[in-house]
């Protein structure tokens, strides 16, 4: 039985994370932890979750139950994930980081600790976005440079990275499938007179709004014709059982850095 430490566990995604353990087998929760000044520290994880009491009370410090657990489930933020790696890593142990904005010196910084821990690490732990990952790279290796490519994000009004790591990984995916530098050519804004579009440029752009979960849509526009590839989450719950696969695919495995196209399976050779 794999021993499951949920960090951000009062968050929205923390919550369902804990829910869904409960309904998972193989797994169970060893531990629960907040922000410091939590009104919930203190209290049973399952009281406020509508589970009953779980005898699992909600603590301030990852530090203070690391050792109770195999594997954290981390989806609060880069700078609080980046510290929750920096302990699994002096103890060995395995985390799953769900969390989005890393910059490129916080990533050089990941890729280092893991050399001592086991990290899965995804800006999206939905199957059907890794999935579509590996589709559309197959895609934009076959169409090539004929087609554009657009890529519109939208989320909920509480989300506060732009664009999404989603949106990022998948101009990320599709750039490396064409050749590209996307810190070259990806293009995140539009107005006035432009011009005309360039032949190389990768358009992200976002929306915010209401309480939309997530959406992306990839457009590879051609003369006459265009593809358009969508997925919509219509719960985070999605993310919550794509995480909990995850944390019970990196617990045994060799330390490094993975992400979901690892433990689904999806990358070839």
């Amino acid at each position: 039985m794999i021993r499951a430490i949920v960090t951000g566990a009062e968050g929205r995604m923390g919550g369902r994370i804990v829910s869904l353990i409960a309904e998972t087998g193989g797994i169970k929760l060893a531990g629960a932890v907040e922000r410091k000044g939590h009104p919930a520290v203190g209290k049973d994880v399952g009281e406020g979750l509508g589970l009953g009491r779980t005898g699992i009370l909600i603590g301030d410090s990852l530090a203070g139950c690391i050792d109770r657990g195999d594997v954290v489930i981390d989806f609060t933020s880069h700078e609080v994930s980046l510290g929750n790696l920096e302990i699994v890593a002096a103890k060995g142990k395995s985390i799953v980081i769900g969390s989005t904005g890393f910059t490129a010196e916080e990533m050089k910084r990941v890729r280092e600790l893991a050399a001592s821990a086991r990290c899965v690490l995804a800006p999206n732990m939905s199957v059907g976005v890794n999935v579509m990952l590996k589709v559309l790279a197959d895609v934009a290796g076959i169409l090539g440079d004929d087609y554009d490519v657009e890529i519109v994000e939208a989320h909920h009004h509480l989300k506060k990275d732009a664009p999404s790591g989603t949106a990022l990984k998948m101009a990320q995916v599709i750039a490396e499938s064409l050749g590209r530098d996307l810190d070259e050519v990806g293009l995140y804004s539009r107005k006035g007179m432009i011009g005309e579009r360039t032949k190389s440029e990768i358009g992200i752009q976002t929306l915010r709004a209401g309480d939309i979960v997530g959406e992306h849509t990839v457009i590879f526009g051609g003369m006459g014709e265009r593809l358009e590839f969508i997925h919509r989450a219509h719960s985070r719950d999605n993310f919550a059982r794509g995480a909990i696969r995850a944390a019970l695919w990196v617990v045994g495995r060799g330390n490094g850095l993975y992400d979901m196209q690892d433990v689904l399976g999806l990358k070839a050779g």
